[in-house]
């Protein structure tokens, strides 16, 4: 009876409720830890995947040559920093109380103030002469510079002199003086760059914090024209980044070779910011610039003589039996030029200069422009339908002699008639003719009264019905003078005469 009151006394019962709350304890934190612990160690286990050996090494020996690339290049890299300084008439501001009450003092109506600005680009080092490290970089970077410095990349900062620019080219040099030693960088051949090659991109992107940067991407293209400046390159296109303060550091190839200068970015980014869209000038464009430059301190242009149709219509390419052909069509040529004494006529399509394709207007522009002035150059040129080789001897280009419109012959420029230019122009089908697309003023087709728009159905009485034939003629029939019959409105006229 004690035994089972005891059994069932209270003591008993809060023992009991207890010692199976502490046994449950154990075993939910013994089930918790069994379960818990197979995920850590899963989770505290290296990765089973293994890269292949003959991969990493493939990427190892590119990442080396990189760095190679860079250690070779950077210390020929320089900062350039130039001050452009301009002085401004600025009002005076009327003293209290003297000027209130006896007016401004003779000389201080007007104060002249001093305005600083500061500009930042890149540059490479590629000729020392005698104490003297000469910098390749462009012109727009040091263009109106009051004061011009570089530094290199261990730091040190010298003044620099202007030693030659070339605005058409985008191109200028400086140079500075220094004991020190610097490499000079390798000056690769960008005729042989082709499109897919690495690009290393090195330069001071957007002010000094992030100077002597490189970037890295592929030759997008090649042969491209425009530009800031209506510069005459055939630029190097490239996705490697360049951005504000790039311009005039160099773009480099695989083996460490400059093949080109940083120059300009296209973007529809506001601020202008990249988007793979780089350019940079071809070197071979800026070695015979260099020489020029330290030689005589300007450079000089070849002159041939010719002024040229940029993009010709596919009807005009198609009535001259140029389909397919790359190459720049001649369509007038200046009286006593190179090219008229040479030979080369109106409505020649000039495909090669000694031996070099022609690719289109610009790259003739640049070809010609690095003749220098007395060499001796051929030009294939397909004149109609056949193909021959002109030699003519280039002169030196001026301004004056390149804008003479007086001898711009014949100063026309004319577009076959189409089924479009009917309907634009209220012309009947039956309507014939070229159109006159083109007159520039002073030359001889602007004497005899030519107008944008009229119709040229004869030249000197002799029809032509279409390009070929009005080059022809104006080859064949005009040594001496030179009109036109024409088609204006309703009227059919001949026009005045010009005597050569």
């Amino acid at each position: 009876m004690n035994i089972v009151r005891k059994l069932s006394s209270k003591n008993l019962f809060v023992f009991n409720l207890v010692f199976i709350g502490i046994i449950f304890g154990f075993s939910l934190a013994f089930l918790s830890f069994s379960c818990s612990t197979p995920r850590a160690r899963v989770q505290a286990q290296e990765s089973q995947v293994i890269i292949p050996e003959d991969a990493l090494s493939i990427a190892e020996g590119l990442q080396t040559a990189f760095h190679s690339v860079s250690e070779k290049t950077l210390p020929s890299v320089v900062e350039i920093i130039t001050i452009s300084i301009r002085r401004q008439q600025t009002p005076s501001i009327p003293g209290i109380p003297w000027d209130f009450f006896f007016g401004p003092r003779d000389g201080q109506n007007n104060q002249e103030r001093e305005y600083r600005s500061q500009g930042l680009g890149s540059g490479i080092i590629v000729r020392y002469i005698n104490g003297t490290y000469y910098v390749l970089t462009n012109n727009h970077v040091v263009d109106g510079a009051s004061e011009i410095s570089v530094t290199t990349r261990d730091g040190m900062e010298y003044p620099a002199e202007l030693v030659g620019t070339d605005e058409r080219k985008d191109l200028a040099l400086v140079s500075f003086k220094t004991n020190d030693a610097y490499p000079l960088a390798v000056l690769g051949d960008s005729d042989r760059v082709e499109v897919g090659d690495w690009a290393i991109a090195m330069g001071n992107p957007l002010g000094e914090q992030f100077s002597f940067s490189v970037t890295l991407g592929i030759v997008s293209a090649l042969g491209r024209t425009g530009g800031p400046g209506n510069n005459i390159n055939d630029f190097i296109q490239t996705d490697a980044p360049i951005n504000q303060g790039n311009s005039g550091g160099p773009l480099v190839n695989i083996r460490g070779e400059v093949i080109g200068i940083n120059t300009w970015i296209a973007s529809n980014a506001s601020g202008g910011g990249n988007v793979g869209l780089g350019f940079a000038i071809p070197i071979n464009n800026a070695k015979r610039t260099i020489d020029e430059f330290i030689q005589t301190g300007s450079i000089s242009y070849g002159w041939l003589g010719i002024s040229m149709q940029e993009q010709p219509t596919r009807e005009t390419i198609t009535e001259l039996g140029l389909d397919g052909k790359r190459g720049a069509l001649a369509s007038q040529v200046f009286l006593g030029s190179p090219a008229d004494r040479g030979g080369i006529k109106p409505g020649d399509f000039i495909t090669h200069v000694n031996g070099r394709e022609v690719r289109g207007s610009s790259q003739l522009t640049m070809l010609v422009g690095d003749l220098r002035p007395g060499d001796r150059a051929t030009f294939t040129v397909i004149r109609d339908r056949v193909a021959m080789d002109i030699q003519v001897r280039i002169e030196a280009r001026t301004d004056q002699a390149a804008s003479d419109n007086r001898n711009l012959w014949p100063g026309v420029t004319v577009v076959p008639l189409t089924d479009q230019l009917r309907e634009g122009l209220d012309l009947p089908r039956n309507a014939r003719g070229l159109v006159v697309a083109q007159v520039t003023a002073g030359s001889p087709a602007d004497i005899v009264g030519l107008r944008l728009g009229d119709r040229i159905l004869s030249i000197n009485g002799v029809n032509v019905a279409d390009t070929a034939a009005f080059y022809r003629v104006l080859r064949e029939r005009t040594a001496s003078e030179l009109w036109f019959g024409i088609q204006r409105g309703e009227s059919t006229l001949e026009s005045l005469r010009f005597k050569r």
